[in-house]
């Protein structure tokens, strides 16, 4: 029989990396990366990847797979996770999803949506229509080539308005065509075991404060400082992970270091906010623990009769 997959998702600083790492030598297990930052190689502090020591312990997959440059995405992830999870079952290795990105994590779930990627030339097109005409002009052209969606939408859903005519210029059928196409099924929902890894928030705060401290003991200036040496586009994903910016006002000299870290740590809470309404809100787990501080073996235990 096919093993298991398991995924482990919660917030940033939760400690999933830790639980993974558990499971992963007690289970001959292999983990992969779902979290959207710590698929580049440049941010390994900032992004929390996994440190030296874990690497050992147990095979780790894309992480660090990109260059800051890159421009990831869901669908590239996507793929390259279900390669990883086959590999894995091949070898007799049971996969260990872990990450915090919901997005990824619910794709490769519940299935994604069968809209091809829109290239890069498309979305500019529809950016330089956008600085022409305007979100109204924008808006008039949906209704044109797709009045369903447009009048689903609404004149002021910028976002929801640009994909539609990205989607409609590059595939030429409307954003209600592709909806209407079932969602492209990667594994059924019984080979997974979900687990939530869910700290009461002020253990999660303190995490979070006494986590970016110690990133900034091991270097997080000096990769904030590599990045802005070489002048990368800052809509770029890299450029956007939790203290890149803050960091590099600081750098610039437009505040201090300390309101830079501050500042770094207030986006991170929210940010971990934000990703717990999310999976409080869509993930459907078959476990959920709100302290990794007991013994880990305890949830070893628990995931070894599910498996």
């Amino acid at each position: 029989t096919l093993k298991k997959i398991i995924i482990i998702a919660g917030p940033t600083a939760s400690g999933k990396s830790g639980v993974a790492l558990a499971l992963a030598e007690s289970l001959n297990g292999v983990i992969i990366n779902a979290d959207s930052m710590q698929v580049y190689k440049d941010i390994p502090i900032l992004s929390a990847a996994p440190d030296k020591q874990a690497l050992l312990n147990a095979p780790h997959k894309l992480y660090g797979i990109y260059d800051a440059s890159i421009h990831g995405n869901m669908v590239d992830w996507l793929n390259l996770a279900q390669k990883e999870i086959s590999k894995a079952r091949q070898n007799n290795k049971i996969p260990i999803v872990v990450g915090g990105t919901g997005l990824y994590i619910e794709n490769l779930e519940k299935g994604t949506t069968p809209i091809p990627e829109t290239p890069p030339e498309i979305r500019r097109k529809v950016a330089d229509m956008y600085n022409d005409i305007g979100l109204s002009g924008l808006y008039l052209t949906l209704q044109q080539t797709d009045k369903k969606t447009a009048q689903r939408l609404g004149p002021n859903d910028t976002t929801r308005i640009r994909r539609a005519l990205e989607v409609w210029y590059h595939t030429k059928k409307t954003m209600s065509y592709w909806q209407k196409i079932p969602l492209k099924r990667l594994f059924n929902s019984d080979e997974f075991i979900r687990i939530y890894i869910k700290p009461p928030r002020e253990i999660l705060d303190q995490r979070i404060y006494q986590r970016f401290d110690i990133m900034m003991q091991q270097g997080a200036l000096e990769e904030v400082q590599a990045l802005v040496n070489r002048n990368l586009n800052n809509r770029l994903p890299a450029m956007h992970a939790l203290g890149v910016q803050e960091l590099k006002s600081y750098l610039k000299g437009e505040c201090a270091l300390e309101d830079a870290v501050n500042l770094s740590k207030l986006h991170t809470r929210q940010y971990a906010k934000r990703q717990s309404t999310w999976f409080n809100n869509r993930f459907q787990a078959d476990f959920t623990y709100l302290n990794t501080d007991e013994p880990i073996k305890n949830f070893v235990d628990d995931i070894k009769k599910a498996l």
